[in-house]
């Protein structure tokens, strides 16, 4: 496999990264659709409208902004730093960013009810197949590792074994939707405990993920995604709390015959 891969269709290069990044949305919000629709919605369909536009905007803002901010020197070199905002772009900073969207947004129109847990599923799927896109654009961005000697290295196509983060990534996706599912077999989780689960799982994976990926450290030897990390941590921490502590209080517990 040559990185990065190049669709030819009609004889029309299209890089595969920018078809996974367009399934990704495609697809997620459909299978949102599906679960508001198989599940129901505690929100009414004009907040959900306006919690998804929020969610949108912080998103598009945050994953640019925080982009960004992963190299703030070569951010003041460019000639022109707006251009260089709109081209970056991380996922961590389109999560962090559509949270505080979403939350702004919920202040705003007064809705109180939490409206993460039918986002979370349809997140997780479009970050799978994002990131598919992101693995076939090897090293022509920076979503790829450090160079490694173990068997895991894989010539991302400048012919240097590099972790394969975005396997990583993926895999570890996959195992956290199905431990999410596992949680939900035989008990509920109490409303919204689903989506900051998910933030928590995350943002703890990819704080320990940048050390294994090329990064600028901005203070105290952490990247600005590993800061944005620690922040949603601290965030959630009553959750966090919660998970390992006092579990009572994130399930609804099934009451047997």
């Amino acid at each position: 496999m040559h990185f990065p891969v190049i669709f030819h269709i009609y004889n029309f290069p299209i890089p595969a990264h920018i078809i996974f990044e367009t399934l990704a949305f495609f697809i997620g919000f459909r299978f949102f659709l599906y679960l508001k629709k198989k599940r129901g919605d505690t929100i009414v369909d004009a907040n959900r409208t306006w919690i998804f536009i929020g969610a949108t905007a912080g998103a598009v803002f945050g994953s640019r902004f925080l982009g960004a901010l992963e190299d703030p020197a070569a951010l003041l070199r460019s000639a022109n730093p707006i251009l260089y905002i709109f081209r970056t772009r991380t996922i961590a900073g389109g999560l962090a960013g559509g949270l505080l969207g979403v939350e702004l947004i919920k202040k705003i129109i007064g809705e109180k009810r939490s409206s993460g847990d039918l986002f979370t599923f349809p997140i997780i799927l479009g970050m799978i197949i994002g990131r598919i896109g992101c693995f076939l654009n090897g090293t022509a961005e920076s979503a790829y590792g450090i160079e490694t000697s173990s068997w895991f290295g894989m010539n991302l196509g400048d012919n240097i074994l590099r972790h394969p983060v975005t396997l990583y990534e993926i895999a570890y996706l996959i195992l956290l939707w199905a431990i999410l599912l596992a949680a939900e077999k035989n008990q509920q989780l109490k409303d919204g405990i689903r989506f900051q689960i998910f933030m928590i799982a995350y943002f703890g994976f990819r704080f320990c993920l940048e050390f294994i990926k090329p990064h600028v450290n901005i203070f105290l030897a952490m990247s600005a995604i590993q800061w944005v990390a620690v922040l949603i941590l601290l965030y959630y921490a009553g959750t966090l709390f919660n998970l390992i502590f006092r579990q009572q209080n994130i399930f609804i517990y099934a009451e047997y015959p």
